[in-house]
């Protein structure tokens, strides 16, 4: 894995390009120069500005937004961790809470007032507050990672099925499916906390994902490179939500097929998967995730679905990129530019200001997947500002 997260050569082209031109396109990404001081500082002001907003709406018992869902506290939780907050009693009070959510499996999560599809979400939920706790940096907390490690280890579905090597939101539901954004997430978890597995006991063994399933479960989901000069493939190497399904619907492309569309979150989302599961940086998957990315840059939306699921966008693309190890993009236009330059301007010039504290936030109009909830876009906004002014995940 070490291979692939300290960098992975891009590649700016689309199924098509001829091998000169993708020699050249390779060459032209690279490593820019570091985000200016002056914008470090904006940063680092729109950072505070958030934490401040965010702890100021903490509940008494620790948690934010909605009891029923710990990941929504543990997001918050995970970035005042990165960002270093000085408000450590409310980071307790959050710890508490999370802590309150463990069952005797490992998994953290909570059984909801009103029964709905998925149940309590347990792989989302574990995913996500797991990573949080480990952010903490507690020995005391390594225990709770070791179970949850294990619960999300154990869900991982590995049926002779289309969904082999994903995730679900729920596995008590006995019935085989997995998707991407469940998956990443959950490998994601598995990655970030990975070192905890030497703290287990003489003779225990250690628990991990079969990360060759991960691997193809995740190719499933992705459009492959047409391999001919003829008609470029506008999807290429783009992401669905899982096999045979996109949120962004589909498309009939120029030889009259409907295919499923590509689209933004999903497709960083498919690459930094990728790079979690150790694939080759010149493997075509790899290479040609980050072509469509590319070619498809924009910060206006999240490509293929307008401004739905638009911070998590941004939290993801941060993410994959980061993991990537490029800072320079030369984009479809033929301009070169430093996505984490342009990352920071356009969160900072999003973030909304109260007046009456000088607290920040941020918001989507947009509300689906829960973006209409400002604690958790100010939490995804928050760990985008952070890894894209560190450029490290």
């Amino acid at each position: 894995m070490k291979k692939i997260l300290g960098c992975v050569l891009g590649l700016a082209t689309c199924a098509g390009v001829a091998a000169a031109q993708t020699v050249e396109l390779i060459t032209r990404q690279g490593n820019a120069g570091p985000v200016p001081l002056s914008l470090q500082n904006e940063a680092r002001a729109a950072i505070d500005r958030g934490l401040r907003w965010v702890e100021a709406r903490q509940q008494t018992d620790g948690h934010w937004s909605n009891p029923d869902f710990p990941a929504l506290t543990a997001l918050p939780l995970w970035a005042m961790a990165r960002c270093v907050s000085t408000n450590r009693a409310a980071m307790e009070r959050a710890r508490q809470f999370l802590l309150t959510c463990v069952h005797t499996n490992g998994a953290i999560y909570r059984e909801p007032a009103q029964q709905q599809k998925g149940g309590g979400l347990a792989n989302y939920n574990t995913a996500l507050c797991m990573v949080a706790l480990h952010a903490l940096n507690d020995p005391q907390l390594t225990p709770v990672i070791l179970r949850a490690r294990a619960f999300v280890a154990g869900t991982q579905h590995l049926g002779a099925d289309e969904y082999r090597g994903g995730m679900g939101y729920d596995p008590a539901n006995e019935r085989p499916y997995a998707d991407l954004s469940n998956s990443y997430l959950a490998y994601e978890a598995m990655r970030l906390t990975q070192k905890v597995e030497d703290q287990r006991r003489a003779g225990e063994k250690k628990v991990d994902l079969d990360w060759q399933a991960a691997a193809e479960f995740v190719t499933r989901i992705q459009h492959k490179p047409s391999g001919t000069n003829a008609t470029p493939d506008p999807e290429a190497g783009g992401f669905g939500y899982r096999p045979g399904y996109s949120m962004a619907g589909t498309a009939t492309n120029a030889a009259g097929e409907v295919q499923l569309r590509s689209y933004g979150s999903m497709t960083y989302a498919g690459l930094l998967s990728l790079i979690y599961a150790d694939v080759d940086r010149n493997d075509p998957r790899v290479r040609s995730a980050f072509a469509w990315a590319v070619k498809n840059w924009t910060l206006q939306e999240n490509p293929g679905m307008g401004q739905e699921g638009l911070y998590y966008f941004y939290n993801v693309v941060t993410k994959a990129l980061a993991a990537t190890g490029q800072t320079q993009l030369t984009i479809a236009s033929g301009q070169s530019l430093n996505w984490r330059v342009d990352m920071i301007k356009k969160l900072v010039g999003l973030q909304k200001i109260e007046p009456a504290t000088g607290h920040g936030y941020w918001v989507n109009t947009a509300g689906r997947w829960w973006e209409a909830d400002p604690v958790l876009v100010t939490a995804y906004a928050l760990l985008a500002l952070s890894i894209a002014t560190s450029g490290t995940l």
